[in-house]
């Protein structure tokens, strides 16, 4: 093929008005957005291998407006609050019912502190295999790319029908069975959200997004209980679910009307589309061609997709020593966490003899120590990761793991001033310190955590090459951060469900002292080594694995950057 002819073919697509674009790249309004911010809509950037007779098609340069990470400020944050309410809703649901679990025990005649528990925690059990399951949805872009927003809204939509049936269920069974199913649509949020966030921030700029994100799904059963505990004082258990129903149908309008599609595979596509569409029109005599963009994988068979998608976090957790120590580390913390939201109405209300609503504020020094951990988290890390970054020439994932230090102290230290200002009976505000140090412990974990798994095995989508001379077509080079995240976080629901359930006995046996100074010496045991171990080799473990993200030679200051920023392959 002549370079005469390539340009001529370019200069046709060029020439094509808007309107042939837009029809096919407006199905999340982005001809609107491009009116919005008054430029010119463009048919993409298209790559021939004059070889093989194969065209690529790629973003338009670095600056390419329909590439989210070029989105404005305001949209970057409309998109990252919208799907952070998708991960508070269902979190807040998982807890919201504890305050209440004394009027379901009497309405359907439940004995046993286990099954009790059972009808709190089975929410958070359905996450794991849930994560599993939605992740293959969004790496189809082998065959043709699943959109977040259509997958996040349809699975929002299947816990919104079974949160709703919760509260009609008859019998225990019902309620248990209900639970469960609306934890498999309600985990979704937290498997995708993720990746709306590394579709439109640069890595520079990811904390205080990730801060809100991360907020969310640990805010939300602090928030809920509190809720919930006076819904259980003034009216019926079967309100809390009906509110987080109506709640929820809220979220879901707004996504519905604002939130756009972020996931490049998607976007790029629609822009194939179009070149399909000009290039090979048969009422023209044209020859079609093969359209392709640089996401699309040579193997397009759906089950050999889906299956890769799917043992990929297992594959990850077999041979990774890094997503094994996260893993259990943070499903130590997640435990943690729940045992406070199932027991704090024992504790509040039985030892301290409180009402159900007045015992439900005590959750708010649980929410204070999230709050203030994330934010201040937020925004240190983002200081700390550009001067480290500055000084040594070059970003580490490693830089990320500052945050953890703190968490080491703060968590054992409150577990055993609530432990112990419970077992002696001593005053409520002493308990809630000490709920406020573990909030705020547990929070850093995540957060510090997140954004080093999410650093360690994120995709390079460009090398010193402008974006136009892309010729990778395979999806599959390395793992990209959602498997490596669900990896991480499959263990955590197991212990969200199992630690309630044994949480109540061990308290019984061995008092609140006792108990929570077990807790504190497992979390120091655990937790302390962890950063530090992480910091000394974690970069030699991630440049001898398969999988993670090598360390990249350090960058003269010198000049702008030409490098493209690491894309994120959920």
């Amino acid at each position: 093929m002549s370079d005469h002819t390539l340009h001529s073919e370019k200069s046709s697509i060029s020439r094509r008005n808007s309107e042939a674009a837009s029809e096919l790249l407006n199905k999340d309004s982005l001809a609107h957005d491009l009116s919005e911010d008054r430029l010119s809509p463009n048919v993409p950037d298209v790559t021939v291998n004059a070889d093989i007779n194969v065209h690529i098609v790629d973003w338009d340069g670095p600056d390419d407006p329909f590439n989210p990470k070029n989105w404005s400020f305001k949209k970057k944050w409309g998109a990252t609050i919208i799907v952070s309410a998708f991960a508070f809703i269902s979190p807040v649901s998982s807890s919201m019912v504890a305050p209440a679990s004394g009027q379901v025990a009497a309405d359907f005649a439940i004995t046993s502190e286990a099954v009790v528990a059972m009808t709190i925690s089975v929410f958070t059990l359905a996450h794991g295999g849930s994560r599993l399951l939605v992740n293959p949805l969004v790496k189809f872009d082998a065959i043709s790319p699943s959109s977040r927003s259509r997958v996040l809204q349809m699975a929002n939509m299947w816990y919104l029908a079974w949160n709703l049936g919760c509260g009609f269920a008859q019998n225990k069974e019902q309620l248990i069975a209900f639970r469960f199913l609306a934890g498999l649509g309600g985990s979704a949020a937290l498997s995708i959200c993720g990746g709306v966030i590394s579709d439109t921030w640069h890595p520079e700029e990811r904390g205080m997004a990730m801060g809100l994100y991360t907020l969310a799904p640990f805010l939300g059963p602090a928030i809920g209980p509190m809720a919930g505990a006076w819904i259980a004082e003034k009216s019926r258990w079967r309100w809390v679910f009906w509110s987080t129903s109506i709640f929820d149908g809220f979220i879901q309008i707004l996504g519905f009307l604002y939130l756009k599609e972020t996931y490049a595979p998607v976007l790029l596509e629609r822009k194939a589309q179009v070149v399909r569409n000009i290039l090979g029109d048969p009422e023209k005599g044209q020859q079609p061609r093969e359209v392709r963009t640089i996401y699309t994988n040579v193997d397009r068979h759906w089950k050999s997709v889906f299956k890769k998608a799917l043992t990929r976090p297992f594959v990850l957790f077999s041979r990774e020593p890094i997503i094994q120590v996260a893993g259990l580390y943070m499903m130590f913390v997640y435990g943690l966490l729940y045992i406070f939201l199932t027991t704090l109405p024992a504790i509040f209300g039985g030892v301290y003899r409180e009402r159900p609503g007045i015992a439900g504020l005590n959750y708010i020094a649980l929410g204070v120590g999230i709050t203030g951990a994330s934010q201040t988290s937020a925004v240190v890390m983002d200081k700390l990761y550009a001067k480290l970054k500055q000084k040594y020439g070059t970003g580490k994932p490693e830089f990320r793991l500052l945050v953890l230090y703190p968490s080491g102290v703060l968590i054992p230290v409150g577990l055993l001033i609530t432990g112990w200002t419970v077992e002696n009976k001593g005053h409520w505000i002493g308990a809630d310190v000490g709920l406020t140090l573990v909030g705020a412990g547990i929070i850093l974990v995540f957060q510090g955590v997140q954004a080093y798994i999410i650093d360690s095995y994120s995709l390079h989508a460009a090398s010193g090459k402008s974006t136009s001379s892309f010729t990778q077509t395979t999806a599959d080079l390395l793992a990209g951060a959602c498997p490596a995240l669900a990896a991480v976080y499959f263990l955590r629901p197991i212990a969200g469900f199992g630690f309630p359930i044994f949480a109540p006995g061990m308290f019984k046996y061995l008092g609140y002292g006792v108990g929570n100074t077990v807790l504190a010496v497992i979390t120091i045991v655990i937790g302390a080594p962890a950063p530090i171990l992480f910091w000394k080799f974690g970069e030699r473990i991630r440049n001898a694995s398969a999988y993670a993200v090598k360390t990249p030679p350090p960058m003269k200051p010198s000049g702008p950057r030409q490098v493209a920023d690491p894309e994120i392959r959920f």
